[in-house]
């Protein structure tokens, strides 16, 4: 089965993505994860774009579907892939069709990971891991039993990304709401998308898309 995870930073693809693996043997492919194993292996696509992003561009959609169709005839893929952050384009969508019938593979689900966006600035705002064992802590939702000591590992530093904060969030979830609209669109026109709760709990939302993948 091959699946595209759609949803904005914070929904928890990465968390879904990891029990699909485990459960499922299936593969997740990040565009980010595939460009840099392209550029370390040296292949012609790599070399392409280890020059584009050396001259500080951005990377073209025909090198991405480059990468993306090298990383494809890799052997591990057969027991399905859940595509993490690409396609982020209808353009980029197309091409992923036309791809995956030339390797005659298809599309068969595209999960769309639905959340309320001021909950979300919120779960994504007050997050903080421990700096020692990296477990992860919220301002309201999960303190640390005894303040300032880490439950796991008892180390007392703490640490957040910099860009988890408000502002940062709401422009993120803003350039997400604009890139993927059309997608929605263009997979559901297709009759292969499926909406789960992304704001439910871990356990809830995995019996969700399992239904949905079902």
């Amino acid at each position: 089965m091959n699946i595209i995870l759609l949803g904005p930073p914070g929904a928890g693809k990465g968390t879904q993505a990891r029990i699909l693996m485990e459960r499922k043997g299936m593969v997740q492919l990040s565009t980010g994860d595939m460009l840099r194993a392209a550029v370390a292996a040296g292949s012609e696509v790599g070399r392409k774009a280890r020059a584009v992003m050396e001259a500080g561009q951005l990377v073209s959609d025909e090198i991405v579907i480059g990468v993306v169709s090298e990383r494809l005839d890799a052997p591990d893929v057969r027991q399905g892939v859940i595509f993490d952050g690409f396609p982020r384009t209808v353009a980029q969508a197309e091409a992923l069709d036309a791809l995956l019938a030339d390797k005659g593979m298809s599309l068969d689900a595209v999960v769309s990971m639905e959340v309320d966006d001021e909950a979300l600035v919120d779960r994504v705002s007050g997050r903080f891991t421990c700096a020692g064992c990296g477990e992860g802590y919220h301002d309201t939702h999960k303190r640390p039993a005894v303040e300032g000591v880490c439950d796991k590992c008892g180390g007392t530093e703490f640490k957040r990304r910099a860009d988890d904060n408000a502002e940062t969030v709401r422009e993120r979830l803003n350039a997400y709401h604009a890139e993927t609209a059309p997608l929605i669109d263009f997979y559901r026109a297709q009759g292969k998308l499926r909406t789960v709760d992304g704001m439910a709990e871990i356990d809830e939302v995995t019996a969700q898309i399992g239904a949905a993948l079902a």
